[in-house]
């Protein structure tokens, strides 16, 4: 009888998961696994939301699971210690995972393809946590795209003929057998980690706000965006379902999930990115070191309400709003002219649905050195942009109450003065390189 892991990553659901569907088919015993990846854990503060959401995920996975008489195990450590360890205590033939594409897991998975290859276990990957995956998506001379517009024509034209296939894998599981025999789960507190007080958002959206997307998503103060992206940053809803919702409904709403596969596909192509600027010629700027700036962006004191009130927003929630993720980036890169990577980092401690792609592409595009960015002399300024789009102050007032009084603080850069300093920043840089 046929023994197999399956290593849940960034696919914490039963439903619609293609690596476990594949798990099933192949064996007859099927033990599901997660690892707390000391790699990661120690770099997290002890109260990191992310932690508890993983947690009370798996809490519910393992009652999903325990309904096929299965049992999850929970596991701490690093990966490519683990896995080969408990392939062997466990006598599987197959070790299957869905599929990643950032630098750290694809090393990671390569060094336990190899261990698991000398005690002849397969190390199986499936496609799930994008639609089209690595090479599926090219050129037509099978070079990668770089330019998100041409990318989602071709994407568009793929899923038109080659449509979404969702995985039976709750009917799957109804035909093969645990191997543990008993759940075992860590305390969060067993972790290392404690209550993060934050609520989390709902793993569903409902048909009428995708209806109403395109209206209402640049607006701060509506609830016009679904909040999904911790969910599917942890996979804890299928992308495959989320995407047939959208197509009938809202193509803009598609489109942002498109963004997110094609900054996926930028970080498995060019995995420098995670350090560098997709375009080298932007690594030549010459950043201003002020930590005081960079304080005051943080903690939401700069003078300019729409930044402050997005950098209190993420602060107090793990959240911020898509459009004043643009307007604090900028601001911090351009009138500020502090290195995009500081930012990127401190975006990657707060956001709840953090995700490395998606959080380098945007702040290189907000800076200007990306693949498909704004160019440099596109300079926000965020009073524009709190006058277009929260003209009422309806969410600053939520997020700054003291604005408008003399609590408030003054700006502490002055825009027009910012926005010749970066020009000229930026260009003596880029003709230098070119």
């Amino acid at each position: 009888m046929s023994k197999a892991i399956f290593w849940h990553r960034r696919d914490l659901r039963i439903e619609d998961n293609a690596g476990l569907f594949k798990a099933c088919q192949t064996a007859a015993q099927v033990q599901p696994i997660f690892i707390f990846d000391t790699e990661i854990l120690n770099e997290l503060e002890r109260n990191d939301a992310r932690v508890e959401f993983i947690h009370n995920t798996l809490q519910e996975l393992a009652k999903a699971y325990a309904k096929f008489g299965i049992f999850l195990r929970v596991e701490m450590g690093n990966p490519i210690d683990v896995i080969p360890t408990l392939a062997k205590a466990l006598g599987v033939d197959h070790v299957f995972t869905n599929r990643d594409y950032e630098p750290y897991a694809l090393q990671r998975d390569k060094t336990i393809f190899e261990k698991l290859t000398e005690q002849d276990i397969e190390f199986i990957g499936a496609k799930d946590h994008v639609i089209f995956e690595k090479h599926e998506v090219m050129k037509g001379d099978g070079t990668p795209y770089t330019v998100f517009t041409p990318y989602s024509r071709k994407w568009k034209e793929r899923l038109s003929q080659e449509p979404i296939v969702t995985y039976d894998t709750t009917g799957a599981l109804g035909s093969v057998q645990g191997i543990d025999t008993a759940p075992k789960i860590p305390s969060l507190a067993a972790l290392g980690f404690e209550n993060s007080g934050l609520d989390f958002p709902a793993n569903h959206v409902e048909d009428l706000l995708i209806q109403k997307y395109s209206d209402q998503r640049n607006f701060p103060a509506k609830p016009g965006t679904s909040k999904l992206g911790v969910h599917l940053r942890f996979g804890t809803i299928s992308i495959r379902k989320i995407a047939l919702q959208a197509l009938p409904l809202n193509e803009t709403f598609l489109n942002e999930l498109i963004w997110r596969e094609f900054y996926q596909m930028i970080i498995y192509h060019f995995p420098y990115t995670v350090t560098g600027a997709f375009r080298p010629a932007y690594d030549a700027i010459v950043w201003e070191e002020n930590p005081e700036h960079f304080k005051r962006w943080c903690e939401g004191t700069t003078g300019y309400p729409l930044v402050d009130a997005g950098m209190r927003e993420l602060n107090a929630t793990g959240f911020m709003h898509n459009r004043v993720r643009m307007v604090t980036a900028s601001f911090l890169t351009k009138h500020l002219l502090i290195d995009w990577r500081l930012g990127e980092a401190y975006f990657a401690k707060k956001l709840l649905d953090f995700e490395l792609a998606s959080n380098i592409g945007g702040w290189q595009w907000a800076a200007g050195g990306g693949c498909d960015a704004a160019p440099y002399f596109r300079v926000f300024n965020p009073t524009a942009q709190q006058e277009k789009f929260d003209p009422k102050f309806e969410y600053i007032k939520r997020w700054v109450p003291e604005y408008g009084t003399s609590a408030y603080p003054k700006p502490i850069i002055e825009h027009t003065f910012a926005r010749n300093r970066v020009l000229d920043r930026f260009k003596t840089a880029l003709n230098k390189t070119t």
